[in-house]
């Protein structure tokens, strides 16, 4: 007989896990509540929409840039002292654009916090791998995604909502202390792995496939944060708010099915409910379809993201969180160009099709991947 949540959680879930947590939580949430502040900022300092555009451009091109670098940090100065260094980077900088409305500050402002958060982002799921036990490293990075996914849907809104109210130097200051605040408890974290094959997750297929498959459905993800505001109208908050909770939640369920039947049998389900709900946009109400979306997106994370820790040693932690991140973030930014490009020739309806139709394209590398994982077991005499 099962035994209750609580008591579940409770024999996951131990102080240095709970501070894990913290300091992942407070890096995010500094992250999102600049988000979408800093571009409304440099439309008040003259920068225009083309000022807006840069600043999130800058900030995720450092980040994608940073998290191919973070194996190679966690290398040279351990878990601890990277997650610092990332912290610092993250909410330090903030401090500037209370003191300062120039271009050029708030451009390397965002640089300098696309790195931060790119090894946060990277060594949180990395270390909460560490300190879960292997046959619940679902779960547990499943509830990690819930504890990061809560600042995408509140802090985010949240962040506009105060600038308007309190002005840009109380969120700015808030970011920073949101960041710095979890310094305290990283000495809780842990140093560092075995040496081992850091870095070379680029050149590992194992890794790659899965990474592309997560790719695939993160390019939906792009799409409809960028456009569904501007296709569906008064419907768009709802149809957000569906995905956002949806998804988030389906991180912690997927990743506690994952436990129990194995990561890698998720990954097509999740392939083809999130193509549902991308196809879905052609025939039903917005937020219908986005609760479909997010069911399968949310699977997707945590199916591939168990499933590429479940192939590398420890010391491969940082490596596998680093490609998963790099898929996310990389897939977003090329669903959001592309689908603009797609979208001026076709129309909304036929460019959400389309999308849908490059989800199920997923299903490829992830039949490729089974059967060559089933290959391997095989030969190792290792029973599926």
């Amino acid at each position: 007989m099962p035994s209750p949540e609580p008591l579940r959680l409770c024999t996951m879930v131990n102080r240095r896990l709970l501070l894990a947590f913290a300091c992942s939580f407070g890096g995010t949430a500094s992250f999102y509540l600049l988000l979408s502040v800093v571009p409304l900022y440099a439309t008040t300092v003259g920068a225009g929409d083309v000022g807006a555009g840069l600043t999130t451009a800058v900030l995720m091109l450092a980040t994608v840039a940073a998290e191919l670098a973070t194996p190679w940090l966690i290398a040279v100065l351990g878990y601890r002292t990277a997650f610092a260094l990332g912290l610092i980077l993250l909410g330090g900088p903030a401090l500037a654009l209370v003191w300062s409305s120039s271009m050029a500050v708030i451009l390397l402002v965002c640089f300098i916090r696309g790195i931060g958060f790119a090894i946060v982002a990277v060594l949180g799921s990395a270390i909460v791998a560490l300190l879960v036990p292997p046959e619940r490293r679902g779960e547990g990075l499943g509830l990690f995604g819930l504890v990061v996914g809560i600042p995408s849907v509140i802090v985010l809104p949240l962040g506009v909502w105060l600038a308007t109210h309190t002005g840009f130097g109380a969120v700015f200051v808030a970011g920073m202390v949101l960041a710095v605040a979890g310094l305290p408890a990283v000495h809780s974290l842990p140093g560092r792995t075995p040496a081992g094959d850091e870095g070379f997750g680029l050149r590992n297929p194992a890794l790659i496939r899965p990474a592309a498959v997560f790719a695939a459905t993160t390019t939906a993800t792009g799409v409809v944060v960028t456009f569904l505001p501007v296709a569906t109208g008064a419907m768009a908050p709802l149809a957000l708010l569906a995905q956002a909770a949806t998804g988030t939640l389906m991180r912690w369920w997927g990743g506690r099915l994952s436990d129990r039947h194995g990561p890698a049998r998720l990954v097509v389900p999740a392939i083809l409910v999130s193509a549902a709900g991308m196809i879905g946009l052609l025939f039903l109400p917005s937020p219908v379809a986005m609760l479909v979306f997010g069911l399968g997106f949310g699977t997707a994370q945590s199916a591939t993201l168990n499933l590429m820790f479940s192939r590398v040693p420890e010391s491969g932690y940082g490596t596998a969180s680093a490609l998963w991140n790099l898929a996310y973030d990389t897939g977003v930014g090329l669903g959001a160009a592309g689908f603009g490009l797609v979208a001026a020739q076709t129309g909304y309806p036929t460019a959400f099709g389309l999308t849908g139709v490059l989800v199920l394209a997923a299903l490829l590398p992830a039949l490729l991947d089974a059967r060559v994982s089933k290959t391997a077991l095989r030969s190792q005499g290792v029973s599926e």
